[in-house]
């Protein structure tokens, strides 16, 4: 069975229990041994003063009484005090006199006087204060030296402290019943402190515990959103929004997914049951439909493969096969790949102002970069058109900037070009030739690959007639998988 209390309710309470009766059993402990420690001074003080007054008598009545020994049975016959006993003792130990109790005085325990005379002769001869402790509290006894006419004798006095154990036995009662009481009243109040400071928490979980898959659009009440639960709420209801939009975004992938995958298919499947339908087809109808299938084969293949590639992105498993290459040679290639198709449109592909740049990072996947972005500008670029592609030094990286003389991006949809399955012209991008998929993914990739190399890739710019996209890697910086 643990000690520690599993409920943070149960723990809370414990730790104001304890961090309010420690110090209440200190503050307790404390007086007690202080109220003991001043009347036992006082006690002293007392008994102190008792003996001088008596040694003074001493000394009065011995010059009217022939020898030491008369004046100190004379004297302990006549001074007598509240409570205390005197002893004289002389030189060997020897009762030389001793005063009585007053009789309207409360009875105390009597005096062992063969005790008391045993510890005086143990003690020094000049003088002595100590304890002789009995059953109930014993006596305070102080012995001092006096000289009467060259006579040594020892003043003891004994002074009862059976009333001063009383009172502190009262007092620790008080506080073992006391103490114990206000213990149980501070976890009492702390468990109500606890209960009520966590009542939140309480409402909190039992919200977040209703909240599912289904109903993401759910939030925990904040109740105070100053204090640290309501910043915690507010923390969370943060989350649950990233998630609810997480969610929303991931139901939209595989849904656009889904419908781009089953675009090539349902190709495939048509055109190989409309080339089955026949037993026989002249061979030029076997070569197109298998011609279409090819094509509808590719179209697929690409989709996987770019699925694939932001998949392992997304779960930062992206290998970045990084290794000392120069960018513009990366460039010229891609402009290169894209040339072909750009041709068809009667577009021309121009580069402008192309620096040597070294970097160190992912040939193909910079390559891929470059690509989908030539792409996209020639998909959106008029019959006649230019593409325009710069690379520069920007401070400690290089830019690359693709720009295109088409429509233009509209306003509503510049924040979602980087979207997966987005594209502005679907209708468009579905039947044109394209080097990538053409299934909206292009941007998205391209983004995912400058990201991996440190860098970024935004929209700079889009209106009719211009359309800019930069992206930008560091020269020198890490490279980073994922």
């Amino acid at each position: 069975m643990p000690l520690w209390p599993a409920s943070l309710r149960a723990r809370l309470t414990l730790w104001f229990t304890l961090v309010l009766g420690a110090p209440l059993i200190v503050f307790a402990v404390g007086s007690y041994e202080i109220f003991a420690s001043t009347l036992l001074d006082r006690t002293d003080q007392f008994v102190s003063e008792a003996l001088d007054a008596f040694a003074r008598e001493l000394a009065a009545e011995r010059r009217l009484l022939p020898n030491a020994v008369v004046a100190a049975r004379k004297t302990v016959d006549e001074v007598r005090f509240r409570d205390l006993q005197v002893v004289i003792l002389d030189s060997a130990g020897a009762v030389v006199a001793r005063s009585g109790t007053t009789p309207a005085l409360a009875p105390q325990p009597p005096l062992d006087l063969r005790r008391l005379v045993a510890t005086v002769a143990r003690t020094p001869w000049a003088g002595a204060t100590f304890t002789l402790s009995d059953a109930t509290g014993g006596y305070r006894v102080e012995a001092r030296p006096v000289r009467l006419d060259g006579t040594p004798l020892r003043l003891t006095a004994a002074y009862p402290l059976h009333d001063v154990e009383s009172v502190l036995d009262r007092i620790r009662r008080a506080f073992v019943i006391g103490l114990p009481l206000l213990l149980a009243c501070a976890a009492a109040g702390g468990y109500f402190l606890a209960r009520r400071s966590l009542s939140p928490v309480a409402s909190m979980a039992e919200r977040a515990s209703a909240i599912s898959a289904s109903t993401l659009h759910e939030r925990l009440p904040v109740p105070m959103p100053g204090d640290e639960l309501g910043g915690l709420a507010t923390v969370i209801n943060d989350l649950l929004d990233r998630l609810e939009r997480s969610f929303a975004q991931q139901r939209r992938f595989m849904t656009d997914a889904s419908h781009e995958l089953r675009t090539p298919t349902a190709i495939l499947r048509t055109e190989a049951d409309v080339t089955l339908s026949r037993d026989t087809r002249p061979e030029a109808e076997y070569r197109a439909s298998v011609g279409v299938m090819r094509d509808a084969a590719r179209r697929l293949t690409r989709i996987v493969d770019d699925l694939f590639l932001l998949a392992r992105a997304d779960a930062g498993h992206l290998v970045v096969r990084a290794a000392d290459l120069y960018l513009e040679d990366v460039v010229h290639d891609a402009v290169r790949g894209i040339r072909p198709i750009a041709d068809q449109r009667g577009v021309q592909v121009a580069l402008h102002g192309i620096a040597e740049a070294p970097l160190h990072g992912d040939a193909d996947l910079l390559g891929r970069l470059v690509l989908n972005l030539l792409d996209n500008a020639v998909k959106y670029s008029p019959h006649g058109g230019a593409v325009d592609v710069a690379l520069a030094r920007a401070g400690g990286a290089w830019t690359v900037r693709v720009t295109d003389h088409g429509p233009g991006i509209p306003p509503d949809a510049q924040a979602r070009v980087f979207e997966r399955f987005y594209r502005v012209d679907a209708a468009r991008s579905r039947v044109e030739q394209s080097a990538t998929s053409g299934a909206g993914l292009g941007l998205a990739i391209a983004r995912r690959i400058a990201e991996a190399h440190g860098g970024t890739l935004v929209l700079a710019a889009s209106a009719p007639g211009e359309t800019t996209f930069i992206a930008t890697l560091p020269s020198g910086g890490p490279v980073r998988a994922g």
